[in-house]
């Protein structure tokens, strides 16, 4: 046991530092961004589990030879007032650590979907007020403001793209077809759940520099996923001319808000400091939206090959490893015992 809470706490050590940020300077995401979101996911996973899974691991190490058993050692004392003398001041204190944080990355994740449900539906109301169907489009609300906007609001069937009037003034009708193409994608390849996911894990771990650098790899990556789409349909120049003109918005780029905000450019009554589903934007965040068009074109003018076939299983299979190498530690003890 006492082995087994060490090698989490260097897992856990290691994935919420050097891990992301040499993931987070290297330029190979750009060339496979599905596969590198995998990745994203799985050191966000493992890191958690291996951090919870350490002091959860070394608070039990006096009541058992594995988890299963400490375990069921904790429920006699929790259940049946089974004597608690084995446990010591730092034990007790690792428990209590493992179920305040998992308590707190549970409680967090629930706040913050409440937080964007309650955004999205405000939004929804005030686009019921202020926009008119597209006629050009299924699915797609058009909201009178000159500066161009383009953005997506996921609800299940009540998903819609918005644009402004003044972004389809400016766009040439492949250009738009461009545009619709890249919110789509966001839409059908559920990227909401996504941005969820990773802007609750930094509301929860804000000061942890893997929760940053994730959702800011997550927020570059799915745009990536999204112009992959596009190009299916259209040339690398006509989605390169669409980018800039979005981005020529008053708050960079709105598929950035793809989840959900209220932009001020989009309803003038709007707060600009809303970002992503409704949370407050973190200091920095236009810069970050700028960096991510920036890099988005980038890759469009200058186009690298898509990582090989071997590459991609090397690093799906990295993914599984870092899933696999916690669970197994703290599981197959106790299987085997």
């Amino acid at each position: 046991m006492f082995w087994t809470s060490y090698l989490l706490a260097v897992l856990a050590i290691v994935l919420a530092w050097p891990v992301p940020i040499l993931l987070s300077r290297a330029s190979w995401p750009a060339r496979s961004p599905f596969t590198a979101m995998l990745l994203w996911q799985a050191i966000a996973l493992a890191g958690g589990l291996s951090m919870i899974g350490a002091m959860l691991v070394y608070g039990l190490e006096p009541i058992g030879d594995n988890l299963i058993s400490g375990l069921r050692g904790l429920a006699d004392m929790v259940l049946f007032n089974a004597p608690t003398t084995a446990l010591g001041f730092w034990h007790l204190f690792a428990l209590s650590a493992a179920a305040l944080l998992t308590a707190h990355l549970v409680f967090t994740l629930l706040l913050t979907y409440y937080k964007i449900e309650r955004q999205r539906r405000r939004h929804r109301e005030l686009l019921a007020l202020l926009a008119a169907p597209s006629i050009d489009a299924a699915r797609t609300v058009v909201i009178s403001h000159d500066s161009p906007v383009a953005y997506c609001l996921p609800g299940g069937a009540r998903s819609v793209t918005v644009l402004s009037d003044g972004l389809m003034a400016a766009l040439e009708p492949a250009e738009l077809r461009a545009v619709l193409s890249h919110e789509n994608a966001h839409l059908n390849q559920r990227h909401h759940l996504l941005l969820w996911a990773f802007a609750a894990w930094r509301q929860a771990l804000p000061w942890l520099p893997t929760t940053r650098l994730a959702q800011e790899a997550v927020n570059s990556l799915i745009e990536m996923l999204a112009d992959d789409v596009a190009l299916k349909s259209e040339s690398k120049a006509t989605l390169i001319k669409a980018i800039a003109i979005v981005a020529s918005g008053p708050t960079g780029s709105m598929t950035a808000g793809m989840a959900g905000s209220m932009a001020a450019a989009a309803i003038p009554s709007a707060h600009p400091g809303l970002a992503l589903d409704g949370l407050e934007a973190p200091t920095g965040a236009v810069s970050g939206s700028a960096r991510t068009t920036i890099s988005r074109v980038s890759r469009l003018l200058s186009p690298e090959p898509q990582l090989s076939a071997a590459a991609r299983g090397m690093v799906l299979a990295g993914c599984a490893l870092l899933l696999a190498v916690p669970t197994a530690l703290l599981i197959v003890p106790g299987l085997l015992g």
